[in-house]
């Protein structure tokens, strides 16, 4: 049953048991009105009278939409109702949310007495509110709260969309889209989605791809939300070389981001931890998977959620994860995790409960938020965190073997010098580059870039320049390598690698090999 329907069936079973104070809570007051009209239409409740009160039309029938009074005030409406309720029995009227709901207030005391002046005589009084209503007030009825469209709900409301535009513009979508739009305009009201498939069909036509840029599309109502930052991707962040094992697994994940999995006991993926060595592309890899999928990036900072009230850090990761759930699909981006949930040992006990938050909304969450984060300092991640079925898998990104230096020297490169790098001198640079993380390779062509334009371009520049540029390079792997071998040991033994195989070796480490793991296909 979609929640319209099991709304309709409580409101409907409030209003035949007379509850004096019904209350909707919702953001859809057109959809919540609709509600009410199915209800007070059918035939069994003909002789039953029905008003409602909006700031904008004041005081009106509800079938007929017919004026009942000139004086459009909240007082007035609310002596209409004392009228009403006093002399004569099963009477309703509808308030369109009024203001000062939310405590104790003169405006709910009122409202309080009417409720029990319309329990003497059978009345009831329905408040359609998007916010909280006073507790004193509450109490004295039942409640009710009509949700965002599920997704049944919203396969319904595009088949008719599709319905009343086809034979009059080309329509490419089948069930099985529709289906798939559905899913994804999880989130938006019925409104925001017939404005989404209006804003589609004034190009003429509905095309298969604009399935997936439903989800482009849909952004664009959530551009700027709370707890979230929306990252605005650049052309140089799609490009990114090697992590071989990773881009073999996040391409049969794609696959299932968009599937239809109604009829399966499956959920969509959950989402994927990149840790290992710092500056080797796992904020980056977040950024490539949001272009190659055609989703939107959102970026959570778990360092900016902290704050210095009691229970103010909880709120506004509650509140985050939420958004998140409703801007779905799209990534969500989580770097350095364990940054927001360091702190074990705080006596606020406020990491642990933001931790419980988070594991319990990734493995409940049924949305399309694929989450990557990533980890730097992996002794900091609780080890629950790590259990499968948390993250549907934990990638180990190492060192960049030869080949990937190759990949990578190749795309920095053309960024920066806008030329391909000869080949002799693309081997020179893999050698001299061993030890060299991605930021590394992307630092030193940076500055050999930054020595082009100064000099007039790069047939200015010496071939000796660029490999003296990477050679005078301290890597991390250098400058701290009893850092980098830990991380690596600890990779070795408990992720899958990102990348190939074979364990790079790092200068001075032995050349000690990783424990090879292989994927199913």
């Amino acid at each position: 049953m979609s929640n319209y329907a099991e709304s309709l069936s409580h409101l409907d079973s409030y209003i035949s048991a007379r509850v004096p104070v019904i209350a909707m809570r919702t953001i859809e007051q057109q959809r919540a009105l609709r509600l009410l009209r199915e209800a007070a239409t059918q035939s069994r409740r003909s002789s039953m009278p029905f008003w409602i009160y909006t700031r904008a039309t004041g005081l009106r029938d509800l079938r007929t939409n017919a004026s009942v009074q000139d004086d459009r005030s909240l007082a007035g409406a609310m002596d209409f109702a004392a009228a009403q309720f006093g002399s004569r029995a099963n009477a309703t009227v509808v308030f369109v949310d009024p203001d000062e709901l939310e405590s104790d207030t003169p405006v709910t005391r009122h409202f309080a007495e009417l409720a029990r002046l319309a329990d003497s005589n059978m009345g009831s009084i329905v408040l359609i509110t998007d916010t909280p209503i006073w507790s004193g007030l509450q109490r004295l009825g039942m409640s009710l709260r009509l949700d965002l469209p599920d997704a049944e709900e919203m396969y319904g409301i595009l088949s008719g969309f599709l319905g009343d535009h086809h034979g009059h513009i080309p329509i490419e979508w089948t069930e099985e889209d529709a289906r798939r739009a559905a899913e994804f305009l999880n989130g938006v009201t019925e409104a925001e989605c017939v404005n989404l498939m209006a804003t589609i069909a004034a190009k003429g036509s509905i095309r298969q791809a604009d399935v997936l840029g439903l989800a482009q599309a849909k952004d664009r109502i959530f551009s700027d939300l709370t707890g979230l930052e929306r990252v605005h991707l650049k052309q140089g962040d799609y490009a990114i070389g090697g992590l071989s094992g990773l881009r073999t697994w996040l391409e049969r994940k794609h696959d299932m981001i968009s599937r239809d999995l109604r009829h399966t006991a499956l959920r969509p993926p959950r989402g994927v931890l990149l840790v290992g060595v710092p500056g080797c592309g796992k904020s980056l890899s977040a950024k490539a998977i949001a272009h190659d999928w055609q989703l939107p990036l959102y970026r959570l900072d778990m360092a900016s959620i902290h704050g210095k009230y009691l229970g103010e850090s909880e709120g506004r990761f509650r509140e985050a994860l939420a958004m998140a759930d409703r801007v779905a699909p799209c990534v969500l981006w989580i770097d350095e995790i364990e940054k927001g949930l360091a702190g074990r040992d705080d006596m606020s006990g406020v990491p642990q409960r933001i931790i419980g938050q988070f594991l319990y909304w990734l493995q409940e969450s049924q949305s399309r938020a694929f989450v990557v984060a990533t980890a730097n300092d992996i002794r900091s991640l609780p080890p629950e965190l790590l259990r499968k079925g948390r993250f549907d898998e934990l990638f180990f990104v190492d060192l960049p073997d030869a080949q990937d230096r190759k990949d990578i020297i190749r795309i920095y490169h053309h960024r920066y010098l806008q030329a391909h790098p000869e080949p002799e001198q693309l081997d020179r640079l893999v050698d001299l580059s061993e030890g060299f993380a991605g930021s590394d390779i992307e630092a030193a062509l940076h500055d050999v870039g930054e020595e082009a334009v100064r000099r007039g371009g790069i047939g200015q520049l010496k071939d000796s320049y660029v490999m003296d540029t990477f050679a005078q390079v301290r890597p991390l792997s250098v400058s701290n390598p009893e850092q980098i071998e830990e991380i690596r040991a600890w990779g070795r033994e408990r992720a899958v690698p990102a990348g190939r195989a074979a364990v790079t070796p790092v200068p001075g480490d032995g050349g000690r090999t990783r424990r090879i793991v292989f994927m199913d296909e």
